[in-house]
């Protein structure tokens, strides 16, 4: 499946193409991502991953949008929480590296929640021949101003009875379009539903505690509640995403990929 996909990724008709890898949380973005990093270099290849958590606004422009749209933007995931015209600029700057150069990548520190520090920034030399987008929610569309009415969970209920937050998150979709434009193909992981999303996302915690086992990561209830964050538009996703990927690779309960795609979405 790797081998194809990077062979697929490789052939489009650009110079520098970039491979969306979309899914709710737990799918296996960033570990398709390495292994298409991997099987790169294997044949020869550059090829660099980045993700949309690694351009997060900062805790300071996080905050500064609690005060003055709503206290749930200070939260880190939602839409309207990264710095898209960083993700633009990063892409294009990539796509023109020349042999020789080298570019800093941005990073997320999330055990801390801050945007990493310019020196604590990965390298990535030239020239690039991929670079490989991964998302939870990449060209997910709005929802309908009607859809915003009722509360979804326990969050929007008792936090956002009004709804402005998931106003804003909805509209805020809108304003990744260009980042969106970015890229030359779209696959989507799709799960069985969101109620495995819990237990996937639950593991990554679990993961990154053990990669960091002197820092403190967030404990099973504090990960139910942040889910919550992201429940409205992971559906979203669900419902939309399977018409406008260009490849839809099916993953079980047990997450294992259906290879090859069947259907109108197959590469």
């Amino acid at each position: 499946m790797v081998d194809a996909l990077l062979g697929l990724a490789c052939s489009l008709p650009c110079g520098t193409p970039v491979l969306g890898l979309a899914g709710v949380q737990g799918t296996g973005k960033s570990t398709l991502a390495g292994q298409l990093v991997d099987a790169a270099a294997a044949q020869g290849r550059k090829a660099v991953a980045i993700s949309i958590d690694d351009v997060y606004l900062t805790r300071a422009e996080r905050q500064r949008l609690a005060r003055e749209v709503h206290p749930l933007l200070a939260t880190r995931g939602p839409p309207g929480t990264h710095d898209v015209a960083m993700a633009c600029q990063l892409i294009d700057a990539l796509r023109s590296l020349a042999p020789g150069d080298d570019l800093g990548l941005p990073g997320f520190d999330k055990i801390a929640d801050e945007r990493l520090s310019g020196d604590a920034w990965q390298r990535a030399s030239g020239p690039v021949d991929l670079i490989v987008l991964e998302g939870w929610f990449l060209k997910t569309p709005p929802e309908p101003d009607a859809a915003m009415e009722a509360p979804l969970n326990s969050l929007e209920r008792e936090r956002d009875a009004e709804g402005r937050w998931r106003r804003h998150c909805n509209t805020a979709l809108g304003s990744y379009a260009p980042l969106w434009a970015r890229i030359d193909h779209l696959v989507f992981l799709q799960p069985p539903g969101f109620e495995v999303v819990r237990q996937w996302r639950w593991q990554q915690e679990q993961d990154l505690q053990a990669r960091h086992p002197g820092r403190r990561a967030m404990d099973h209830a504090q990960v139910m509640a942040f889910i919550e964050y992201f429940e409205r538009v992971s559906r979203q996703a669900l419902r939309t995403l399977p018409g406008l990927a260009d490849t839809v690779i099916r993953i079980d309960a047990r997450r294992r990929p259906q290879w090859p795609p069947q259907g109108s979405n197959a590469p």
